[in-house]
């Protein structure tokens, strides 16, 4: 189990990496930081669930764009030297927000979860939670009770989990990961930040491709 919280800085640079349109234009230095801070704001505050002034989400926005300048002495040494990988599909993606956990109590849920599997994942965000787990009845059999539950889950999908070294850092893991797979055609469906690891979530279609491609990235390390 994995119970993640995110900092400003982290909210910013996932929403960038996601819009490959901002982060192509922040790469090649085009991006105005104040008009992309007000830009975002609204959803950085929605992921964080309070305000957040906007010169904090502009200093972010600069912290990450400083950090293209160093991008190619970054690439001498992968961000992914000494990484691990491990690869799950048939994975299926649970949420439901924060305003209907009264109809489903996700302390219930996880000692639901634990008769059935220990292969899952669970994530505390601002506004919702998150379950990542096997696409199985008797998972499925949980939410039985719940209304509109069919909207509770996005299936197809798989996950690839990188661990990485204590002693490396991790900040640029989901930027340089989406970037390596976004050149070979591989987009992202969404990335979680773990204690000790960080999850990014793709379509089953393209998983084993996505990890050859990252493995290879390591062994080349």
């Amino acid at each position: 189990m994995r119970i993640s919280s995110i900092s400003i800085p982290e909210v910013v640079k996932e929403i960038i990496t996601r819009n490959r349109s901002i982060y192509d234009c922040m790469k090649m230095d085009l991006i105005n930081y104040t008009a992309l801070a007000v830009k975002i704001q609204p959803e950085v505050e929605k992921i964080l669930g309070n305000t957040v002034n906007l010169n904090t989400v502009v200093v972010a926005i600069k912290r990450y764009a400083d950090s293209f300048e160093v991008k190619e002495e970054i690439k001498e040494e992968s961000v992914l030297k000494n990484a691990r990988l491990a690869l799950t599909d048939g994975i299926m993606d649970i949420k439901f927000s924060v305003k209907d956990s009264n109809e489903m109590d996700p302390r219930m849920i996880l000692d639901e979860f634990s008769k059935i599997t220990n292969n899952y994942e669970f994530f505390r965000l601002s506004d919702s939670f998150r379950f990542l787990a096997e696409d199985m009845d008797d998972i499925r059999q949980i939410f039985s009770n719940v209304s509109n539950r069919e909207n509770l889950f996005s299936t197809g999908l798989a996950k690839i989990r990188i661990s990485i070294p204590v002693h490396q850092n991790q900040s640029d893991v989901v930027s340089y990961v989406a970037e390596v797979l976004h050149v070979n055609g591989i987009e992202l469906a969404n990335a979680f930040f773990g204690q000790d690891n960080i999850t990014i979530i793709l379509n089953e279609k393209d998983a084993a491709r996505a990890y050859d491609i990252l493995h290879s990235d390591i062994m080349r390390a």
